[in-house]
C-alpha cells in the first residue's frame, strides 16, 4: 500500500495553524544556519507526537564558502579556511558542520536528511571520491539520507553512488526520473521563479509516481495551497 507524506519546506503559516493540518515539514534554516538546540527542542515540544520534521543538511557540508547562501546566511569563514568547507570534504570544518546537524536532527526526532548540493557540485572524481568517503566515516544510524544534485551528473552515476552509499535520490519528478532509491523524497519548487501553481493533473500524476512510501514537499509560492490540495486528493481516494 502507498503511503504517500504531503508537506511544505518551511512553515507557510503560524506553526500553531501549520501542526494540525500536515504531519510534515522540511525544515529550511538547518541549510543556513541550525538554530540553536532548546529552539530546535521547542519544535519538537511544540508538534504532535507523530508530526514528521525533515531537515536540509548545513550548507557548509555541501556548498562551498564563495555560494551566495553563505552571504544570505551572514555566515563569515574565518582566512584561509574557506578551503575547508563544502563539496563533501574530507575536513574538521565538514564534519563538524555534519555533527551539527546531525544533532539537530536528533532533537527533532527526524528520520530524513536532506543533502542538497549547488549546481558547481558536478560529476568530477574528486567530488565523486568525497562523496564516498564522508557517508563512509560518517555514523548515519537509522537516518534515512537524501541527495538532491543539481550539477552536471549522468545518470548511470546518480544510479551507481546511490546504490552504493545507501541515498535517495531527490528530484522533482514532474521535470525528470527518480533513478534510484526505495523511499521516495520529491521536492517541488514550481519552475526557477517558484511561482508555478500545480494542476490537478500534475497533482494526481505526483501520486501515480509515488513508490510505497514518498515524502512530497513544495517548495513553490502556493505551497500552502497546493500541499492542501494534494492531501485532499489522497483522501478522496480513500
Amino acid at each position: 500500500m502507498k503511503q504517500t507524506k504531503v508537506g511544505c519546506c518551511g512553515f507557510p503559516t503560524a506553526r500553531k495553524n501549520y501542526f494540525p493540518e500536515f504531519n510534515l515539514v522540511e525544515i529550511q534554516e538547518t541549510f543556513y544556519r541550525p538554530p540553536s538546540m532548546d529552539r530546535a527542542a521547542k519544535w519538537r515540544e511544540e508538534a504532535p507526537r507523530d508530526f514528521e520534521f525533515s531537515l536540509k543538511a548545513w550548507q557548509l557540508i555541501t556548498h562551498s564558502p564563495p555560494s551566495p547562501t553563505y552571504r544570505k546566511a551572514g555566515l563569515r569563514i574565518p582566512d584561509g579556511k574557506d578551503r575547508d568547507y563544502g563539496f563533501f570534504k574530507p575536513s574538521e570544518g565538514v564534519f563538524e558542520s555534519w555533527n551539527r546537524t546531525r544533532d539537530i536532527a536528533l532533537t527533532l526526532k527526524s528520520r530524513v536528511i536532506v543533502f542538497q548540493c549547488p549546481a558547481k557540485f558536478a560529476e568530477t572524481p574528486e567530488n565523486i571520491a568525497n562523496m564516498r568517503c564522508f557517508f563512509t566515516i560518517i555514523e548515519r544510524g537509522d537516518f534515512i539520507f537524501v541527495w538532491e544534485p543539481r550539477g552536471h551528473w549522468n545518470d548511470q552515476a546518480i544510479k551507481a553512488l546511490p546504490y552504493e552509499l545507501d541515498l535517495v535520490h531527490c528530484v522533482d519528478p514532474l521535470e525528470r526520473a527518480v533513478l534510484y532509491g526505495n523511499t521516495g523524497y520529491f521536492r517541488l519548487h514550481g519552475g526557477r521563479d517558484y511561482r508555478h501553481g500545480y494542476s490537478d493533473d500534475e497533482l494526481s500524476l505526483l501520486l501515480e509516481l509515488s513508490n510505497n512510501e514518498t515524502y512530497v514537499l513544495l517548495n513553490n509560492m502556493s505551497m500552502h495551497h497546493d500541499a492542501s490540495r494534494l492531501k485532499e486528493l489522497i483522501a478522496s481516494r480513500g
